[in-house]
């Protein structure tokens, strides 16, 4: 077998816009052992099920990662632009950065990637870009920022923390093998050094692959089934919901806009109350996600329905209650995960979720449900904001494009 090393690629050129591929063979070699009697070798047990080797495309008119059925892991990482990175920069950055994402989420190493054997197992990874308020800025394109694109105004229940909030550039990482995110999130972060910094990560977590079927819905860190309303991915409802149909051209072509809440769960408060007590707050039954009015979690909420002695079964101040809209253009797709730090030196949880809202408009949509939810949601008792991170998410690219070409490019 012929061996053919492949020339080595620069990094300068890279970052200055040079070549993003390189060509040449990958040699092999055999190695042969010889056979020896005796008791023939067992076969080791196989499985039909490899999700290891399933791929998201990356390429296409949406970003993969939002309506992409969600992965088991993610990492949520807010970078700062440094001083100086105007427009030319950012297109070199999303010119790399598009690359690196293109080839790790099928299974291939990046260039110049020193553990390529990380790379191997793509696990549904999927890498989805955001562009802060401030790169709009930074790039001298503020007339092509979306107008609900600003950080979300103050709330009464918000405890917002600045290692949880804000961000020029966000790198959305999901895969359903954390050795996948991790890898991927040094790979990219590494890459993007010498034009950012890293803000914050946020890594969280779901149930693993497999151990409930994909159209089961997430159950949250409180135990709640967490994305009942959501609408269903594929469908006209969805697409009218989350897809952006006006404002900037290049938002049009494919993208959205993604608001990003660390949420903190009250554990120790909540591990006190009884299951009545947090099923009125929430409005749903815990056992099923179920409507307090209702058999099935899909069932409708029936805020009109009262009990014997005239008082609502759903309260008006309720979770469900207070999130409900009835407009299927003013719904959100919620795709959430959990996350679990070290306990304080106290010994008491710090866990909670990290809160991803995908919408067409973040004016229109989200910050009415959040507004009802700020002035009078039960859940406010056992739940605390402690970073809000807002993004415009652009559209996904062809084979041979990049991500922010038709605002960068």
């Amino acid at each position: 077998m012929t061996d053919r090393t492949p020339p080595p690629v620069s990094r300068r050129a890279l970052l200055t816009g040079g070549a993003l591929t390189v060509g040449g063979a990958v040699a092999g070699a055999a190695v042969t052992a010889a056979a020896r009697p005796g008791p023939a070798a067992r076969t080791p047990a196989t499985s039909t099920v490899d999700y290891g080797t399933e791929v998201v495309p990356f390429h296409g008119t949406h970003q993969a990662g939002i309506e992409t059925p969600a992965q088991a892991h993610a990492a949520f990482v807010g970078l700062t632009l440094r001083p100086g990175v105007d427009r030319e920069a950012l297109g070199r950055l999303m010119r790399l950065l598009t690359d690196d994402a293109a080839r790790l989420t099928r299974g291939v190493a990046p260039l110049a990637d020193g553990q390529p054997e990380l790379a191997a197992v793509p696990a549904r990874l999927t890498v989805t870009f955001g562009f802060g308020p401030g790169l709009f800025d930074a790039a001298g394109l503020t007339a092509q920022r979306p107008a609900s694109l600003q950080q979300l105004p103050p709330f009464a229940i918000d405890k917002l923390q600045p290692q949880w909030s804000g961000g020029d550039l966000l790198l959305q990482l999901c895969a359903d093998d954390p050795v996948t995110v991790a890898h991927a999130q040094r790979m990219l972060v590494k890459d993007a050094r010498a034009f950012a910094t890293v803000r914050w990560v946020q890594r969280g977590f779901r149930r693993g692959r497999g151990m409930q079927d994909d159209g089961v819905t997430q159950r949250n860190i409180l135990g709640q089934v967490d994305g009942t309303a959501n609408p269903l991915p594929g469908t006209p409802v969805f697409a009218g919901a989350v897809w952006t149909d006006d404002g900037p051209g290049w938002l049009r072509a494919g993208g959205t806009t993604l608001v990003l809440r660390r949420i903190r769960a009250e554990l120790e408060t909540w591990d006190a109350a009884d299951t009545a007590g947090k099923e009125f707050s929430v409005g749903r039954r815990l056992s099923d996600g179920a409507p307090l009015t209702g058999r099935a979690e899909h069932d409708p909420l029936d805020l009109k329905a009262v009990t014997a002695n005239g008082f609502p079964v759903i309260s008006e101040f309720s979770h469900a209650a207070r999130a409900h809209v009835l407009d299927d253009r003013q719904r959100i797709f919620r795709r959430p995960y959990n996350y679990d730090e070290p306990p304080g030196p106290d010994g008491s949880a710090d866990a909670g979720l990290v809160f991803a809202s995908f919408q067409r408009d973040i004016a229109r949509q989200f910050l009415p449900i959040q507004r009802n939810l700020a002035e009078a949601d039960l859940l406010n008792d056992w739940i605390t904001p402690i970073g809000s991170a807002v993004f415009a998410i652009p559209p996904g690219c062809d084979d041979g494009g990049w991500i922010g070409q038709g605002l960068l490019g």
